[in-house]
């Protein structure tokens, strides 16, 4: 892409006549001291928006970035107080530099300390802390064209929960399914479920009581459900598989805590030792 500004703060031809024999074409636009290039401009976008999206960003990332470097230059020339934010950026850098270390440290000691016997332990003691905050279900989904072949087939595949059933299904959905997933054996929530499904059944959890299975159809797919197991909240816990990122969350933040405080204790009392750290005064 090729755009070329036609607000340009400062003329290029205040470009050094080197700089500009080198870079002229690359160059976009010049705000103060700065240029910005075609490179630059180009990285800033995203590459899979079309032609006429991209050419309004860059028209936005060109008139942004001439703008933010105008206030910085009349910001820099009238602000009273530059130590001041000196000191505040140093700060900040300080604290992201610690902040990086210590992360670094907490993924490479405790990322796999914490095994799922620990995690299981931790659930059995505390169960009633997982509450459920949205129902839960096993089974199967399927996701079909409404034109595709042997609709009446599936019907009857789908429903009950066999292997021939299953099988005839799977190999059916390589050709002719929009969507398929099998979560016999996994959790998953019955909402994100529904986000899929023509129908808002969100306020109607009745349904998933009453039916092991679930029918429906619009202009353009047939949609097949078979529940074979559900939670419901307020009603049920989490079981241990849903609720096992949360608690390998919970412990490594107690971990990451204890672990920190150590580590600062015994850099500090090495480098006490070592005579790096020394008091002038009682």
């Amino acid at each position: 892409m090729r755009l070329i500004l036609s607000l340009v703060v400062v003329s290029l031809f205040a470009v050094s006549c080197k700089r500009e024999a080198a870079n002229a074409v690359d160059v976009i636009a010049q705000a103060g001291n700065r240029i910005l290039t075609q490179k630059e401009l180009d990285e800033s976008l995203p590459f899979f928006i079309n032609s006429e999206d991209s050419t309004l960003a860059a028209e936005h990332y060109i008139r942004t970035w001439i703008t933010d470097n105008l206030l910085y230059d009349v910001a820099n020339k009238n602000i009273a107080d530059k130590k001041n934010i000196d000191q505040l950026v140093e700060n900040y850098r300080r604290s992201l530099v610690i902040y990086q270390y210590q992360e670094q440290l907490v993924n490479e000691k405790l990322s796999g300390d914490i095994t799922d016997n620990v995690l299981l332990e931790y659930f059995e003691t505390n169960k009633d802390k997982f509450k459920l905050d949205r129902p839960l279900i096993k089974g199967f989904f399927l996701k079909t064209p409404i034109d595709a072949p042997e609709i009446e087939k599936i019907k009857t595949w789908y429903k009950p929960n066999v292997p021939t059933s299953i099988d005839n299904i799977e190999k059916y959905s390589v050709q002719n399914a929009v969507s398929y997933d099998y979560f016999v054996e996994n959790w998953v929530d019955f909402y994100e479920l529904m986000d899929n499904w023509p129908v808002d059944y969100k306020n109607e959890l009745d349904i998933i009581r009453r039916n092991s299975h679930i029918e429906q159809k619009d202009d353009n797919y047939y949609y097949f459900l078979y529940i074979t197991d559900f939670l419901f909240p307020r009603e049920d816990n989490a079981p241990f598989e849903y609720a096992k990122p949360a608690i390998r969350e919970i412990l490594i933040n107690q971990k990451k805590m204890e672990f920190l405080k150590k580590t600062e204790e015994d850099l500090y009392n090495k480098a006490l030792n070592s005579g790096q750290v020394i008091f002038y005064k009682e």
